[in-house]
């Protein structure tokens, strides 16, 4: 299913975050399951369906990482069940030194977790305007290696927050 087409907007990288959300709520009070009770049980069971379809779509698209590869998935790259790794030895040992990082930081030294936090922030924004960049170029599959980068940094960011949690 084309989430864009669900909310009725344009295939594109960037969208007005306001505008789909202001979309969503509007199709989640017309479909809601509780405006179809009185309906048949087939009328119910799809109601059910387009609800979680809606719920799906909203968060693909709310996601700037999981919006890219909806658009990747729409141009004939589908990044979802892939076990390809990066051939990238510049960014391999990045992540080999993140890594390093990450292992030494004692869970109750937040000034160094805050500095992990603001290197990792500023490199996630990086690599992120290099993704808008390579959308809109059309450049699918240095994209979609762009993503795996980015995926790499969402999970080391998860990483720095269960050792603040600590």
């Amino acid at each position: 299913m084309n989430h864009f087409e669900f909310f009725n907007l344009p295939v594109a990288y960037e969208l007005d975050l306001a505008e789909l959300q202001q979309r969503y709520r509007k199709l989640q009070q017309a479909l809601h399951p509780d405006r179809h009770a009185s309906g048949s049980e087939r009328d119910k069971m799809l109601a059910v369906q387009r609800t979680a379809q809606l719920n799906d779509a909203y968060q693909t698209l709310r996601s700037p990482l999981l919006r890219a590869e909806h658009l990747l998935a729409l141009r004939g790259v589908d990044m979802q069940h892939e076990q390809k790794t990066l051939q990238d030895p510049e960014f391999l040992m990045a992540q080999m030194e993140w890594r390093e990082r990450v292992e030494e930081l004692d869970a109750g030294y937040f000034a160094g977790i805050d500095a992990a936090y603001k290197d990792l922030a500023a490199q996630t924004a990086e690599l992120q305007g290099e993704l808008e960049r390579l959308l809109v170029a059309n450049d699918n599959e240095a994209a979609a290696d762009t993503i795996r980068k980015l995926k790499f940094m969402h999970k080391l960011r998860r990483e720095l927050e269960a050792l603040e949690d600590v």
